[in-house]
């Protein structure tokens, strides 16, 4: 069962890429007392995460952030080298903080992971969006057919 608007998002411990090196940073880090847009994708790098879903989160970075958002942050089941690597590709370094759920610890705690094994992926998170406020989920969107039609931008963007 995943996790419902209301719920508390569980303890979760993700890696992120900083000047020194890789470094854990917990979920109350992120999202106690603040408002954060997080969305997730199944892998960063492939086709319709790095051409479709992450690229409307920079183009509204500044929209969004005027809509009283404090952090934009994009999970993946990638290791942090991954994540740090696609920031940098994509032009994400500064606006939206990668975070890296290597084992899938977070993504299956709240109910949104999956199987791709058939497709040689593996554990991966589902493709979703959510508004936390001080820890507390308030807006869930997750795709139910490929593409990015529920948790994009423009949606995070209607419902901020």
């Amino acid at each position: 069962m995943s996790i419902s608007v209301g719920d508390k998002l569980p303890d979760a411990t993700f890696k992120i890429m900083t000047a020194d090196g890789p470094k854990a940073i917990t979920s109350a880090e992120i999202f106690d007392g603040k408002k954060v847009v997080l969305f997730a994708v199944p892998g960063a790098f492939t086709p319709t995460c790095s051409n479709n879903h992450l690229p409307g989160y920079l183009e509204n970075h500044d929209a969004i952030l005027a809509r009283g958002v404090d952090t934009i942050a994009v999970v993946s089941v990638n290791d942090v080298y991954v994540m740090s690597a696609w920031s940098r590709f994509a032009g994400g370094d500064g606006k939206i903080l990668f975070l890296a759920d290597g084992n899938g610890d977070f993504v299956k705690s709240v109910g949104l992971d999956q199987d791709l094994s058939g497709g040689g992926l593996g554990l991966r998170s589902k493709r979703f969006s959510m508004i936390v406020d001080n820890g507390k989920l308030t807006t869930l969107n997750v795709e139910t057919k490929p593409g990015v039609s529920e948790s994009g931008a423009a949606k995070i963007l209607e419902q901020l």
